[in-house]
């Protein structure tokens, strides 16, 4: 099937990122080009041509700055600089010049929450009270007791403040005590921030995912969190969800630092704003700002949290759309690097399902390297797990090495990933299950992929469409995407039973353009369809071109 685009004049309306999708690559899993066994920045240039052959439009890295590693480079020592693991600035030039060339975007991820504590600017503010960059960082005495400032926790598991010999005080860290929290309250910070932005804008990178972005403020007077309501766990458990990090998160001068990012931003022509956010729906759309001065895309991750229950994910769609701000652009997320794998998560017959549900609801969708082949979560032996989330908390099973593997290439050794041993372990079934093996099979994942991001872009209703929920049940979600005389029904069973499309106000006739099940192709359908367990359908219907 060649690529096939929707008309440019009926997209040209909507910014790139809002009719395109994204494909996040964890670059260490990716491909390895120089025989280390962890992938690199010439790796992901060796396979642009088959993301290009996906129809993706849009590639997002996770970081690739110089990193002592602590938490595979969200801990940066140098903001402006490439980790010699991932290649160097040249092979970074190289990547962002062949991205573009084959008329695809690239994003990187930004980390202003918190810095390495190797970074220059942490190693002078530890170094005296007095020194120019201490105010960098959130620093702060003990109780008069003795006792730590307040009960924040780590979200890596035990307390987030760290005692320094040196100057007698002690350092706030939402995540590795090695991860510091940087001051946003600081001007100084705001526009040290700011350069780095433009730093890598001035290269013509696209944009920005911001990690963490909800963390970047904490309440000034540092109040203790409250409790997690209903919270079993024992308070010297010292396990993050035991209390609400009410005061350690989300405050509401978050608001002004991001649009202080969207400004820097929009400096440049075409460039997005996207930031990490595990918020409820009400809250997190506060943060495409006054007059959607913030992030473009706040990310939604619905479809990560909540449970793979049809009435439950049918009202949280809705909800999203009706607390959407004029002009605020949707957008849907499966998976990423912190969380188990949609194939794991729901099974390998319902990720094609979630698959057709992230790739027809309105708004950008975001994939994840490695689901559009249905790669699962592989089983990482104790001694081999390398994740410090999972390492400062053995027993809750919560490492995330397993949603991070190798991507599987092919049948060759390492799945084709490396001609060394992989620094994270591959599935037994990497040999069957993988890019090579699925190209050639019409009834495979990643064909079924390939098939709707085609669809998607040759049919703007599908992306750019407006949406109007039609029926959900215990087993069913549906909905219209439509867009002049195109019109689309889209039917989700979200169970492994049987059941039954029965809209009460309305009937619908049309033919089924691509399904779960390839045999379904092309048939007619109307009234009352049936679906069997673990299938969803694309209809176009009648009247539509």
């Amino acid at each position: 099937m060649e690529q096939v685009m929707a008309q440019p004049s009926v997209l040209s309306q909507h910014l790139w990122w809002q009719h395109g999708v994204i494909y996040q690559i964890y670059p260490r899993s990716f491909q390895d080009s120089n025989g280390d066994g962890v992938g690199d920045l010439q790796g992901i240039i060796k396979r642009l041509d088959y993301l290009q052959w996906l129809g993706v439009d849009c590639v997002w890295l996770s970081p690739i700055f110089s990193s002592p590693m602590a938490d595979f480079g969200y801990d940066i020592s140098d903001y402006q600089g490439i980790h010699p693991l991932f290649g160097t600035m040249d092979d970074f030039d190289q990547l962002l010049d062949e991205v573009h060339n084959r008329g695809m975007k690239l994003l990187l991820d930004l980390v202003p929450n918190h810095t390495s504590d190797q970074h220059p600017w942490f190693l002078e503010s530890k170094s005296s009270r007095d020194n120019p960059k201490r105010d960098w960082y959130i620093w702060h005495d003990g109780k008069k007791d003795g006792g730590l400032p307040n009960n924040w926790l780590s979200v890596f598991g035990g307390h987030a403040w760290e005692w320094d010999d040196t100057t007698q005080q002690y350092y706030y860290h939402a995540f590795l005590k090695e991860q510091p929290d940087l001051n946003w309250r600081n001007p100084e910070v705001q526009a040290a921030m700011m350069d780095v932005m433009r730093f890598w804008l001035d290269k013509g990178i696209d944009g920005f995912r911001v990690d963490v972005m909800w963390h970047m403020v904490k309440d000034a007077q540092l109040r203790d969190n409250p409790p997690f309501p209903g919270s079993t766990y024992d308070a010297n458990d010292l396990i993050y969800d035991h209390y609400t990090p009410v005061y350690s998160t989300d405050q509401p001068e978050v608001h002004d630092i991001v649009r202080m990012m969207r400004a820097v931003t929009d400096e440049y022509d075409e460039r997005v704003l996207i930031g990490e956010i595990y918020l409820p729906i009400h809250k997190l759309v506060t943060y495409y700002g006054q007059d959607n001065k913030g992030a473009h895309l706040p990310f939604n991750f619905q479809l990560l949290t909540l449970p793979w229950d049809a009435p439950q994910i049918a009202m949280a769609i809705d909800e999203y759309e009706g607390a959407l701000p004029a002009d605020g652009w949707p957008n849907w997320v499966l998976g990423n690097h912190d969380k188990p794998r949609i194939s794991s998560r729901v099974g390998r017959a319902q990720a094609k399902v979630a698959a057709l549900m992230l790739l027809t609801l309105r708004g950008t969708p975001t994939i994840y390297y490695g689901d559009e082949i249905g790669m699962r979560d592989v089983p990482i032996p104790m001694n081999e797990i390398v994740d410090p989330q999972g390492l400062n908390m053995p027993d809750l099973n919560v490492s995330r090495d397993p949603a991070r593997t190798p991507m599987q290439w092919s049948s060759d050794i390492n799945a084709g990933f490396s001609n060394h041993k992989p620094w994270l372990r591959l599935p037994f079934n990497s040999g069957r299950v993988n890019v090579d093996k699925q190209k050639e099979d019409e009834y495979s994942k990643l064909s079924f992929y390939r098939k709707l991001i085609q669809l998607r872009k040759k049919h703007a209703a599908l992306n750019i469409g407006t949406y109007r929920p039609v029926y959900a049940d215990p087993q069913l979600i549906s909905y219209i995407r439509e867009r002049g005389d195109e019109k689309f029904l889209i039917i989700l069973n979200l169970s492994h039973r049987p059941a039954y499309f029965k809209p009460r106000q309305e009937s619908f006739t049309g033919t089924i353009l691509l399904g779960t099940e390839v045999e379904r192709i092309g048939m007619v359908v109307e009234d009352i369809i049936t679906l069997g367990g673990d299938e969803g359908l694309l209809v176009q219907l009648s009247n539509s071109k």
